[in-house]
């Protein structure tokens, strides 16, 4: 059974718990980073559940990682699985007057590593000490092997009249058209601005991350970032399990009597 069908039962369970933790007079708190990590679980590529790859400052790429690629009209490419919903969007964003445009999206391992030294390089230049420029260059550009981008499933888009990856993206006309209407072709914002110490990467109101259409609505409705989200359907589904054994082992028990 695939994990999306879980998103309804899991969004019920999460209102269930910030309910009752608002009648305790709390909030929910939200999982560290680590608990996070420790939780989710990686899909194996090309199977059921390949649009929930997890991957972050603690998960990996999946070892011998793969994917068919497609080549966008401005000759970048992307998992081919995901150019439908991500034609339909752009189209849809361009019919309201807008002008979005992909400046990132899949990233070889040598692309990738080359973006990383690269931070390094100019942080240890403005003066960070190595050990410090390591630490912050990864808050912005994803330690090699650990980018979204090396999975074909994210981009990073922007306005054509502000091509810039800073806050102020967040301020122009199509990142505010995209944050809104993201989810109905299966994107989210991957990195949210109150969730960096769950995500483990700042702020980028310019990257989008492919999970399909019904996990995309699910993580919209929750508020959740994708490891908050990961975390809440893998609980719901032990509980799930946990209920599936216990009436296994009860009807065992009831046959017996009968018997």
């Amino acid at each position: 059974m695939k994990r999306t069908r879980f998103a309804a039962a899991v969004l019920a369970a999460l209102m269930i718990m910030t309910s009752a933790a608002q009648a305790a007079g709390g909030t929910a708190q939200a999982p560290a980073p680590q608990a996070a990590a420790e939780t989710a679980q990686k899909p194996l590529p090309g199977g059921e559940d390949w649009q929930l790859l997890l991957v972050n400052p603690w998960n990996s790429l999946p070892e011998g990682f793969t994917v068919e690629l497609a080549t966008l009209s401005n000759g970048m490419k992307v998992d081919k699985r995901i150019v439908d919903d991500l034609s339909a969007m752009l189209t849809a964003c361009r019919k309201a007057g807008l002008r979005p445009v992909i400046c990132s999206a899949y990233r070889p391992q040598a692309t990738q590593e080359r973006l990383y030294k690269n931070k390094i390089a100019r942080l240890r230049w403005a003066g960070y000490s190595q050990e410090a420029a390591v630490r912050e260059a990864g808050r912005w550009v994803a330690v090699p092997g650990t980018s979204e981008h090396q999975t074909g499933l994210a981009l990073d888009i922007v306005a054509a009249s502000y091509q810039v990856l800073d806050k102020k993206q967040e301020e122009t006309a199509e990142q505010k058209w995209l944050m809104e209407h993201c989810w109905e072709y299966g994107f989210i914002l991957r990195y949210p601005s109150d969730k960096s110490e769950i995500t483990g990467i700042g702020y980028e109101p310019w990257h989008y991350r492919y999970v399909g259409r019904e996990t995309a609505l699910a993580v919209r409705d929750s508020g959740l970032c994708f490891e908050e989200y990961l975390q809440a359907l893998e609980e719901q589904e032990t509980q799930q399990g946990t209920k599936r054994t216990i009436n296994q082992q009860t009807n065992q028990e009831a046959a017996k009597a009968a018997s």
